[in-house]
């Protein structure tokens, strides 16, 4: 059981409509001269700066006989608290209002049905005693129900060792449905607020399947209790990891068809994972988090991109995604690889490193990779290394595993040199080359074919058996025409000098508004010149694209119909599945 609390935090939530509550806590004595509080800059799981004190008003401060406390800020996060010696032998007691309505940040959400509380957006902490005990007690109308992954000691009260288990432990409280059940021992609950098309049995179904699937990867558990907490939004969507829960957010009718569900399912499995990989074990800068300031690391692919890499895979394995789903949902991955300019230009390590600045967009879909999708990449070509280095005895989920068994997140944390040096011990060679080639460098040239051939898979392109026009631009359609949203770097409209905000009018003299402009493109011939008629800077403009061949679209992926021996096997090894025509 936690000890007695240290620090008490209280929020009332009975007046949540407009977004705010009410937030006391109160820490202990101390004998300095003063008392920095902050509220920190960012939350796990989203590598931004936030600047989530920009919420707090009506800051006040007192000892715990009422008399006010002076203070003044030092930065936008942190507030002082003067001590003058008659003050120093009581607690210390701070109140604030919290303004909350950052539902899509996952950061902290009030409103009448509910309120999301990731204590990153609302509870203040000071040093001096971030490693004391913590309790946290809401008030709310009557009839709210409040989950959370810590543990209660009543329906609206929870307490943590210490705040970076209160920091990593979100709250849910509101008009919710809530499920439990248990599994080898452990518990687990899963909280769904918001009407949408989901079918609530059916998930918890899936869920109890799911979280069997931790042996095949790692030995051993993080947790003994587990909380899926599920938002049906009217529009915000993503999902955060946390030390033994998730948030997962869809627009509310976004659960009803198969592929919704299987990409609900997929990012549910994702943030299980992370349960292991980043909650469990994760790069060295982040231990502990320092919630003022950036955190920098090269390997947030491996933090990301590794968990991408595996969601699918534990679906496969609990028999909730079928084969042939999981072959369409990668060849759409290999499609996008080869959209993305960006991969000549940028590694895995440097876009970990950039995280905290990644740009969205044009300019980083042609000048950037994703630590989330090529790092998942990278992975399977780790994977498929690491299976043909060792002839099936070593895959890439032995890696994690020994990332688990050797690194506490508590505690320690990896560096690049770690898992170097597991990847010897794995395979009793070293793999320095292939890190400088892979991860310190681009990878423009992936062996898709080649890899999928290893396992018994056949890979192919609609656009091998035809020509295919293609410009290389998106747009969107206005009144005005088609105003361009991103242009492919050596695509035919980027070599024409087409950029985005460029706004389509006219082609061949024939108005581009109205709804047929992408049809009426896609009738020309690779090698057609097109005049474009557009507005750049409110001026008119015209200049001539050629109409080149689009390469690596139609992706299909099905297995070979009489794989051998030896694709069997490796299949196996890989996805941990027997082939589906073994």
């Amino acid at each position: 059981m936690p000890a007695v609390a240290d620090v008490d935090y209280k929020i009332d939530l009975t007046e949540p409509t407009h977004h705010t509550g009410d937030v006391q806590i109160t820490f202990p004595a101390t004998d300095k001269d003063y008392l920095d509080i902050k509220m920190p800059a960012w939350r796990t799981g989203y590598y931004r700066i936030l600047n989530l004190a920009n919420g707090v008003r009506d800051f006040q401060v007192m000892t715990e006989d009422g008399d006010s406390l002076n203070w003044h800020k030092l930065d936008k996060s942190t507030w002082r608290v003067e001590l003058p010696a008659n003050a120093r032998a009581e607690d210390i007691v701070v109140e604030y209002q919290i303004y909350a309505d950052l539902l899509g940040r996952r950061a902290r959400h009030i409103d009448d049905s509910h309120a999301y509380l990731d204590a990153s957006a609302v509870f203040m902490y000071a040093d001096e005693y971030r490693q004391e005990p913590v309790s946290v007690s809401l008030e709310v109308q009557d009839s709210w129900r409040s989950v959370s992954g810590m543990d209660s000691t009543d329906d609206h009260r929870f307490v943590a060792d210490n705040w970076d288990i209160l920091v990593d432990s979100p709250i849910e409280t509101g008009i919710n449905k809530l499920f439990k059940f248990e599994v080898d021992d452990r518990d687990y609950e899963v909280v769904f607020w918001g009407e949408g098309n989901y079918d609530a049995e059916q998930t918890v179904a899936d869920l109890k399947k799911l979280v069997t699937t931790g042996p095949e990867i790692w030995q051993g558990y993080p947790y003994q209790r587990y909380v899926f907490m599920i938002h049906a939004t009217s529009g915000a969507g993503g999902a955060t990891e946390h030390r033994n829960s998730t948030i997962i957010q869809r627009p509310r009718y976004s659960y009803g068809s198969r592929e919704d569900y299987l990409s609900f399912m997929s990012t549910a499995s994702h943030e299980f994972v992370h349960t292991w990989n980043v909650k469990a074990y994760r790069p060295a800068p982040l231990v502990p988090y320092d919630y003022q300031k950036e955190n920098y690391t090269e390997l947030f692919w491996i933090a990301e991109g590794s968990t991408s890499y595996f969601q699918d895979h534990l679906l496969l394995k609990a028999d909730i995604m079928e084969p042939n789903e999981y072959f369409e949902r990668l060849s759409k991955d290999i499609e996008k690889y080869y959209r993305k300019p960006g991969t000549d230009v940028m590694s895995v390590a440097e876009a970990s490193f950039e995280a905290w600045s990644d740009q969205y967009g044009d300019r980083a879909q042609n000048f950037s990779v994703n630590i989330y999708a090529e790092g998942a990449t990278i992975s399977w070509l780790l994977d498929m290394a690491l299976i043909e280095a060792t002839d099936g005895e070593v895959s890439y989920r032995d890696v994690h595993n020994e990332l688990y068994q050797r690194f506490d997140a508590d505690e320690v944390g990896f560096v690049s040199d770690d898992v170097l040096t597991i990847l010897e011990d794995l395979t009793g060679k070293s793999w320095q080359d292939w890190w400088a080639t892979n991860v310190k460098a681009p990878v423009a040239d992936v062996p898709f074919a080649e890899m999928l051939q290893t396992v018994g898979l056949e890979l192919t392109f609609k656009s091998d058996d035809e020509q295919l026009p293609w410009v290389g631009w998106k747009g969107s359609e206005s009144a005005e025409g088609v105003k361009l949203t991103r242009v492919e770097r050596n695509s035919p409209a980027w070599n024409a000098g087409f950029t985005p905000g460029d706004v389509i009018v006219a082609y061949d003299d024939h108005r581009a508004a109205g709804g047929r402009f992408k049809e009426a493109i896609s009738e020309y011939q690779v090698g057609d010149e097109v005049e474009v008629t557009f507005f750049r800077r409110d001026q008119l403009q015209q200049t001539t694209i050629v109409i080149g061949e689009e390469q690596h679209t139609g992706a299909t992926i099905v297995p070979v119909k009489e794989p051998t021996a030896k694709q069997q096997a490796r299949f196996l090894q890989w996805l941990n599945i027997p082939h589906p025509n073994a």
